[in-house]
C-alpha cells in the first residue's frame, strides 16, 4: 500500500530533479498549510506535510518533465530584464489610457519560438501574459507558434519592437533554463527533437527578432497585391 501511493506521488521517480520538483511542492504546501493556520509549530509542519502528501496522492498533476538546468546568474538577468520590460509596457498603456487620441491599433501577432521544454514554454507564456500591452491568445505546441495580441501596432516601430523583445525574452529563458550543452532529456521522453518539435537547426536562431517574426513574413509574402 506504501510502495504504490510512493509511486502514485513520484511516478517519475528515476529522475533525480523531478523528485526535487515534487518535494519543492511538498514544501510549498506544507508552507500554505502553515500560513492558512497561522501557527509555526513542528505538528502543524507535520500535518501540513501529511496533507501535502495526501494532495499529491489523491489529485495528482501531470507530470512535468524537468530537462534543462538551473543558471542563476542567467535567472537574475532573466528577473531584470522582465521588470524593465513590465514598467515600460506600464507606462506605455498608462500614456495610451490619458492622451488625448483615439485608441492605438492592435492586432494578434504570431511568433515562432524554439525553446524545447514545455515547461519553459509555459513560463515564457506566463512572463508575456505578465507584460502590460501582451496577452498569448493560443499556442501552437507543435509548431513553436505563439498567437498574441499586442496592444499597439499602429507602426513598424510598434510591431519590430514585439518582436524584439519576444526574441530578447526567448533567449533569457534559454540561457536560464535549456542551454544547449546542459540539455538532460527526461526519460518519460523519447527523442528530444521528435517530441519538441524543434530541430537543432532551428536552435541557431534563439534570440534573433527576425526569427521570431518568421511566419508573419512568410503570410505577408503570399498575400495578394
Amino acid at each position: 500500500m506504501a510502495r504504490r501511493i510512493v509511486e502514485r506521488v513520484f511516478p517519475d521517480w528515476r529522475d533525480g530533479r523531478a523528485i526535487a520538483l515534487k518535494l519543492a511542492q511538498v514544501v510549498w504546501l506544507t508552507v500554505v498549510w502553515m500560513m492558512l493556520w497561522g501557527t509555526l509549530s513542528v505538528a502543524n509542519a507535520v500535518a501540513g506535510a501529511g496533507v501535502a502528501l495526501l494532495i499529491l496522492a489523491v489529485l495528482p498533476l501531470p507530470p512535468v518533465p524537468v530537462e534543462g538546468r538551473l543558471h542563476v546568474l542567467s535567472l537574475l538577468r532573466l528577473l531584470a530584464v522582465f521588470t524593465v520590460l513590465m514598467l515600460r509596457s506600464s507606462l506605455q498603456v498608462a500614456w495610451f489610457a490619458i492622451r488625448p487620441s483615439p485608441p492605438p491599433l492592435s492586432a494578434v501577432l504570431r511568433a515562432k519560438v524554439t525553446v524545447k521544454s514545455d515547461l519553459v514554454l509555459t513560463l515564457l507564456v506566463d512572463a508575456m501574459n505578465l507584460v502590460p500591452g501582451t496577452v498569448v491568445l493560443d499556442v501552437d505546441a507543435e509548431r513553436r507558434l505563439l498567437y498574441v495580441h499586442v496592444i499597439d501596432v499602429g507602426t513598424e516601430k510598434g510591431v519590430r519592437g514585439f518582436y524584439r523583445d519576444t526574441a530578447l525574452m526567448e533567449k533569457l529563458f534559454v540561457a536560464a533554463f535549456e542551454r544547449d550543452t546542459e540539455w538532460h532529456p527526461s526519460p518519460m521522453h523519447g527523442i528530444d527533437d521528435e517530441y519538441h518539435h524543434v530541430t537543432a537547426e532551428q536552435r541557431t536562431h534563439v534570440g534573433e527578432p527576425r526569427h521570431v517574426a518568421e511566419p508573419e513574413h512568410h503570410s505577408r509574402g503570399k498575400e495578394k497585391p
